[in-house]
C-alpha cells in the first residue's frame, strides 16, 4: 500500500511535442518557433476541454528552458532545468489558476514578480489558466505589461472560452486553437496505455469508450480508469456498455426491423425489455435517431466516412441501409426530432416514447410513393383531369314596367359567350368571332316614355338578387369634410377616446384637391393621436363620400411649442433641486446622513 496510485490523466501525460495527441498543427509550429528563435512574447491557447492545452504550455515552458535542446527541436529531459521542472521545482515557471485569481491584485502581484529576471535559464514563463475568468479591471491592468513585457517573460494564456475574451488581449497574443482528439487517434492512445499496464481489452470497447468522451482524451482516460476497476483489469464490450450505460445496437436494428414489418407488438415489448433495463426514454429517443443518422449516412459511398461505430458493426449498417427506403429514414429523423423536443414537457414519459414508436410503425403504410419514369414522386390522388359542372347563362329579357320618379345609370360588361360550333364529318368549321359589344336599349313603356333599367331589374329579378345602384364617387368638400371629421370624433368620444377626440376637435383641415386634403394639428403628441386612427378615419371618410382615393396628411404646426411637463425636462441633479425646493425635509435629511447623490 506504499504506492500511490496516480490516475492515467498525470501519469500519462505528455512530456515533450512528440507525445502529444491529435494536435500536431500546434506542436509542429512551436517546435519550428524554438529551433529558428521566433517565439512569441504571449500565447493564447484555445479549445474544448482536455486537449491538451495546459499540457503544451508546460512543454513549451520546459523546451524553451531547456540547455541541450535535441536537433528536432525537443526537450532533454536530463539537463538540471528539465529535472527541476519535472520535480516542480522550478523557479522559472509560474502557474496561475484565474478561476480563483481573477481580482486586480492577483494580476497586479503578478506584473510586479515579473520584473525579476530569472536567477537560471533564459526565460521566465507564466501559465495563466481559464484566463477566461478574469474581470474586466484584472485584464485592464494585465495589457500593458502583456503589450511589452521584458526580453526574458514569455506569457500562455489558456481559456476554453474564447469569446469572452477582450479584443485588445486577443490582438496583443498569438492565438492557437485546439481541436477535438479524433476518436482514432483516442483509440490509438488508450490501446497504448492498457499494453503498458497489462489491462486486457477489446478494441471495440476501447472505440466506445473514445465515442463516449467526445474528444476529449482526459475523459477518456478517466472512463478508463473507471471501468477497469469496476471489471477487475478486462474490458469486454459488454461490460463497457454496462458502465457506460449505453445501449446496445442490437436493440435498436432489432427495432428497426420490427418497424418495418409493422410489427407494433414487438416494437413495444422491445421498448419494455429495455425500459426495465433502466434506460429512460429520452436516452432511447436520442439513441435510435442517432441509429437512424447511420444509416443515412450509409446510403451513399460519398458519405459513409462519416460513419463512426465500433468495429466490425459498418457491414451491417450498410446491410440495413440497402434494405431500407430513403424517404423512410428521413421521415423517422423528423418524428425522432420531434418527439424528442417535446420529451421534457410530455406528462406521460413512457407514453409519449411508445407513440412515436407507433408512428414510427406505420410510417411505412403512411408513404405513398410511386415510380414515375426511375425516379421517386409523391403519389398524386389524380391522374387525370378533373371535370366540373358548368350552367348556361339565361339571356335578359326586359318587360315594360312603371315609369322611374328618378333616372340612374347601370353600367353591364358583357363577356363574349363561345357560340357552338356544329362539326360536319367532311369539313371542318371554325369557331365565330366575338360578337361586338352591343349597348342595351332601354325599354319602353305601353305609353311611349323611357323606363328605368334599374327599376326593369327590381322588377322582375328583385326577389333573387340584391340589385344595387352604382353610386358615383364625390369630391372634397369643406362643408362635407367637416361634418364627416366632427362625426369621428363624437365616434371616438363613445369609445372613451377623450384625448385624442379633443385633438380631432381642435385640429384645422384643409383641401388640397379633390381627393387630399391637410390635417395641421398644434404638437407631436395630437399627430400621433391622429396617425394612430388613420386606417379607421380613411375608411370613415372613403365611405362617406363613396371614394376610395381620398387620403390626407398630418402636419405639426411649427410656430406652436409643445408644453412638455416639467420632469421630462430637467436633468437628474435639477430634478432633486427642484424637490428639495418644494420639500426642504428631503435636502435636510441628505445633509444629517451626509449622502452622496450620484447625478
Amino acid at each position: 500500500m506504499d504506492n500511490k496510485f496516480i490516475v492515467s490523466a498525470r501519469k500519462y501525460r505528455p512530456q515533450n511535442f512528440n507525445t502529444v495527441v491529435g494536435q500536431s498543427h500546434i506542436t509542429t509550429t512551436l517546435k519550428n518557433a524554438i529551433k529558428n528563435n521566433q517565439l512569441a512574447h504571449a500565447f493564447l491557447f484555445c479549445g474544448p476541454r482536455g486537449v491538451g492545452k495546459t499540457t503544451c504550455a508546460r512543454i513549451l515552458a520546459k523546451t524553451i528552458n531547456c540547455t541541450n535542446q535535441t536537433a528536432d527541436g525537443e526537450a532533454c529531459n536530463t539537463c538540471n532545468s528539465c529535472v527541476s521542472f519535472d520535480a516542480g521545482t522550478s523557479l522559472n515557471i509560474h502557474e496561475l489558476d484565474a478561476a480563483s485569481n481573477n481580482s486586480v491584485d492577483d494580476i497586479r502581484s503578478l506584473v510586479e514578480q515579473v520584473r525579476f529576471a530569472p536567477q537560471a535559464g533564459k526565460y521566465k514563463v507564466y501559465i495563466v489558466d481559464e484566463v477566461h475568468m478574469l474581470s474586466t479591471s484584472a485584464f485592464n491592468a494585465f495589457l500593458k505589461t502583456l503589450e511589452e513585457p521584458p526580453p526574458y517573460a514569455i506569457f500562455i494564456l489558456a481559456t476554453t472560452e474564447k469569446h469572452k475574451i477582450l479584443p485588445t488581449i486577443l490582438s496583443r497574443c498569438q492565438i492557437f486553437d485546439f481541436k477535438r482528439i479524433t476518436n482514432n487517434d483516442t483509440v490509438m492512445h488508450l490501446q497504448e496505455i492498457v499494453d503498458k499496464e497489462d489491462i486486457k481489452a477489446e478494441k471495440a470497447a476501447l472505440q466506445v469508450i473514445a465515442q463516449k468522451s467526445e474528444g476529449c482524451m482526459r475523459d477518456s482516460l478517466s472512463i478508463l480508469d473507471k471501468i477497469v476497476s469496476f471489471t477487475n483489469g478486462t474490458l469486454t464490450y459488454q461490460n463497457t456498455l454496462e458502465h457506460l450505460n449505453i445501449l446496445d445496437e442490437d436493440y435498436y436494428f432489432k427495432m428497426l426491423e420490427s418497424m418495418q414489418q409493422q410489427d407494433m407488438a414487438g416494437a413495444m415489448l422491445l421498448f419494455d425489455e429495455i425500459n426495465r433495463k433502466g434506460f429512460e426514454g429520452d436516452l432511447v429517443l436520442n439513441g435510435f435517431a442517432e441509429f437512424i443518422r447511420n444509416i443515412l449516412v450509409c446510403k451513399d459511398e460519398k458519405s459513409a466516412g462519416l460513419l463512426e461505430v465500433v468495429e466490425g458493426m459498418q457491414p451491417k449498417y450498410i446491410a440495413t441501409a440497402s434494405k431500407t427506403s430513403l424517404s423512410y429514414l428521413v421521415s423517422a429523423l423528423n418524428i425522432l426530432n420531434e418527439a424528442e423536443i417535446n420529451y421534457k414537457m410530455a406528462r406521460n414519459k413512457r407514453l409519449h416514447v411508445e407513440l412515436t414508436l407507433i408512428k414510427l410503425n406505420f410510417l411505412q403504410q403512411a408513404i405513398e410513393l410511386s415510380n414515375d419514369n426511375g425516379t421517386v414522386v409523391k403519389k398524386k390522388r389524380l391522374d387525370g383531369p378533373v371535370a366540373f359542372r358548368t350552367k348556361a347563362l339565361t339571356p335578359l329579357q326586359f318587360k315594360p314596367a312603371t315609369p322611374a320618379a328618378t333616372e340612374s345609370k347601370l353600367y353591364i360588361e358583357q363577356k363574349p359567350v363561345a357560340q357552338p360550333v356544329n362539326k360536319q364529318p367532311t369539313q371542318t368549321v371554325a369557331a365565330p368571332p366575338p360578337p361586338p359589344t352591343r349597348t342595351i336599349p332601354k325599354p319602353i313603356a305601353p305609353n311611349g316614355t323611357k323606363t328605368n333599367l334599374l327599376d326593369t331589374l327590381r322588377a322582375k329579378y328583385g326577389d333573387q338578387y340584391a340589385i344595387e345602384e352604382v353610386k358615383e364617387a364625390e369630391t372634397l368638400t369643406m362643408e362635407r369634410l367637416k361634418l364627416c371629421w366632427d362625426s369621428y370624433a363624437v365616434i371616438l368620444e363613445k369609445q372613451l377616446k377623450h384625448s385624442s377626440a379633443g385633438t380631432f376637435k381642435s385640429a384645422r383641415l384643409v383641401i388640397e384637391s379633390e381627393i387630399r386634403f391637410t390635417v395641421t394639428v398644434s404638437a407631436l403628441t395630437s399627430q400621433k393621436f391622429v396617425e394612430q386612427e388613420r386606417m379607421m378615419l380613411l375608411d370613415h371618410l372613403q365611405k362617406e363620400f363613396n371614394n376610395r382615393t381620398i387620403s390626407f396628411d398630418v402636419l405639426v404646426d411649427a410656430g406652436e411649442k409643445e408644453d412638455v411637463p416639467v420632469h421630462m425636462r430637467l436633468n437628474s441633479k435639477q430634478k432633486f433641486e427642484h424637490i428639495a425646493a418644494q420639500y426642504p425635509l428631503v435636502k435636510e435629511l441628505k445633509d444629517r446622513l451626509k449622502l452622496e447623490i450620484d447625478y
